[in-house]
């Protein structure tokens, strides 16, 4: 499982630079919509490949039918005991539910899954493992898997919170891990998100 590998296993962080090729790359696939979300909630929502396979309408929207400005992931979604949590929609994020919602036709009830196969059924972790994979295979990124979103994710969100005196604490319940140490294992770190974790 992500929380027992090995550091020298870890999957890679992405670059600014490399998120903005695979958003470019991913616009030419043959479901741009629905790929490009996939990877927004791996890299601005952070999360994991079951939860994005799980992740429902009733979790991003508003009860007008609108994009809530944050996912209310439930423990369905997530890994048994850590539970809920809750995590701000990235304004990239945003506008990537709302195209996909769009996509869809609008409408959907709460209990509908977001990601669906082209026959309309639910997705599987395994499928959604596979397409992180096979993306940054074919961008040539080594080292990368479905958990350098999540990974990049925990970084950038380390950084902004300690810029505003926050620590690693949040970034543990943002991320839904069970202790800290999960989280440092998850962390690259650089002087900032260093000091963030003191």
């Amino acid at each position: 499982s992500e929380d027992t590998m090995g550091l020298q296993k870890q999957a890679k962080t992405l670059s600014k630079i490399q998120i903005k090729l695979v958003g470019d790359y991913l616009t030419t696939t043959r479901n741009p919509y629905r790929n490009t979300l996939m990877f927004h909630l791996s890299v601005y929502a952070g999360l994991r490949a079951v939860e994005i396979a799980k992740l429902t309408w009733g979790m991003v929207l508003k009860s007008d039918g609108t994009i809530d400005d944050c996912i209310r992931l439930t423990n369905i979604a997530s890994k048994g005991k850590t539970g809920g949590r809750i995590i701000p929609v990235h304004k990239k994020l945003y506008v990537s539910l709302s195209q996909w919602l769009e996509q869809s036709g609008d409408n959907p009830a709460p209990d509908d899954h977001i990601i669906t196969t082209e026959r309309g059924n639910q997705t599987s972790a395994q499928v959604v493992t596979n397409f992180f994979h096979e993306t940054y295979k074919k961008l040539g990124y080594e080292g990368c898997s479905g958990h350098s979103g999540r990974r990049t994710f925990a970084d950038n969100v380390l950084r902004k919170i300690g810029e505003v005196g926050g620590t690693i604490v949040e970034v543990k319940e943002l991320m839904g891990h069970s202790s800290v140490a999960t989280t440092q294992r998850y962390i690259t770190y650089n002087e900032k998100s260093a000091a963030a974790v003191m």
